[in-house]
């Protein structure tokens, strides 16, 4: 993936240079989508019209991450990771301001057009996998992209702190607080990006193959089963999480402490396996992991079909951040295998799109599913993908790399 001899990423300078960035900005970007997941829901059944609008606000979040994508990856084709990471960080301090106004004025239509403005961002923050990725040698893929997975476990112990902190400080506007120092965030890490390098654009220059018909890259098998792979882990965790804080908070009662914790245990869930999981899907390969992902997010299913008591939503949310992380970390390094350096970002975008266009009609589709029909309604719909994830696992005869069939 790059063109330096070194046999350890510790050798290479501007590789660690990236990955700091990389882990700090991922620390940030992670911090404020989990600042709006855990309040949408909340904000969006105080201030909504319906309630079947309340999880609107966390629904638009997703749905600007799946419009964003394309221009994201051609935005950065065009100037670079270096300055588009820069601008989309910047405009996240805009968004952020903009999400505090609209809580401080009580207006839901504003507050849901800044979810999708954050949205949005995340588009960006979906690149920072393959950024890291193009940073090292391809055998430390793997690694570098469970290393900045890890960043967001400081996200995980971030936002929900400042979602706690910003209620004692304001309690007649418990969040407004919150992202107003999400502002000061976004600013530091939109100056931190202009020490990051561009990695692979002196091997894309002197790449002299053609690239392929994008059609072509997509149709690989590998390619397949890297997509319904990251299709169905970020649909189902989408999915169940928009719904969580409001089974919890507004339908079982539970308080905002109580909720915010078990959407901190989930988000860690989602992250802190990072810590092993590169090793792991290096020694077990990258079909085991996925398949051990669906299994986690089965599993979820079932506990949270057992009831409503505080410990089966913590341990059903746990689960399903554990499945979630296998499920992305192995779909995302069959992904960087599948195609040649001057390919990278027609190959990305469709991936990016694909996914998150599935996690933007599945989020919204949960406030209205959860309000008709309920929290176990809710669960017995991802069985579905879960059988199709099966499915596709179950056809992976073509290996992207030695370890992964």
């Amino acid at each position: 993936m790059q063109t330096s001899s070194a046999s350890s990423p510790l050798a290479d300078r501007p590789g660690l240079v990236n990955l700091g960035v990389l882990f700090f900005a991922q620390s940030v970007f992670v911090s404020g989508s989990i600042l709006f997941i855990t309040i949408g829901g909340i904000v969006g059944s105080a201030l909504a019209p319906d309630p079947s609008f309340a999880t609107l606000p966390a629904s638009l979040m997703v749905v600007g991450t799946a419009a964003t994508t394309i221009p994201a990856a051609l935005l950065m084709k065009r100037i670079g990771r270096r300055l588009g990471f820069s601008l989309a960080a910047f405009l996240g301090a805009v968004a952020a301001w903009f999400a505090a106004d609209a809580l401080r004025r009580n207006s839901f239509t504003a507050f849901c057009v800044s979810a999708l403005a954050i949205g949005a961002l995340m588009a960006f923050s979906q690149q920072f996998r393959f950024a890291a990725a193009e940073s090292v040698q391809a055998e430390w893929i793997s690694h570098a992209i469970s290393f900045i997975l890890l960043g967001s476990v400081v996200a995980a112990l971030l936002g929900p702190t400042l979602v706690a902190r910003s209620a004692a400080v304001d309690p007649d506007s418990p969040f407004h607080t919150a992202m107003s120092w999400m502002i000061g965030l976004y600013m530091i890490i939109a100056f931190l990006f202009l020490l990051f390098k561009d990695r692979m654009l002196t091997v894309e220059n002197a790449d002299t193959a053609p690239p392929r018909p994008l059609r072509e890259i997509v149709l690989q098998p590998v390619y397949l089963i890297a997509l319904v792979g990251g299709i169905v882990g970020q649909g189902v965790m989408t999915f169940v999480m928009t719904a969580a804080p409001i089974s919890m908070h507004v339908e079982d009662g539970f308080s905002i402490a109580e909720t915010s914790a078990v959407i901190q245990a989930h988000v860690l869930a989602m992250f802190l396996p990072s810590l092993v999981s590169g090793w792991m899907v290096a020694r077990f390969g990258v079909r085991n992991m996925m398949w051990a992902g669906g299994v986690l997010l089965l599993t979820t299913v079932l506990i949270g079909w057992q009831g409503h008591a505080y410990l089966h939503y913590w341990w059903a949310m746990v689960l399903l951040g554990l499945g979630w992380n296998l499920l992305y970390l192995g779909a995302s390094t069959l992904l960087v295998g599948t195609w040649r350096p001057n390919e990278r970002f027609g190959a990305q975008a469709v991936n990016e799109f694909s996914v998150f266009g599935i996690s933007a009609i599945a989020s919204l589709g949960a406030g209205s599913l959860m309000h008709a029909f309920g929290w176990d309604v809710l669960l017995g719909v991802s069985l579905p993908a879960l059988l199709l994830l099966a499915i596709a696992l179950s056809r992976q005869n073509s290996p992207a790399s030695p370890k992964s069939a």
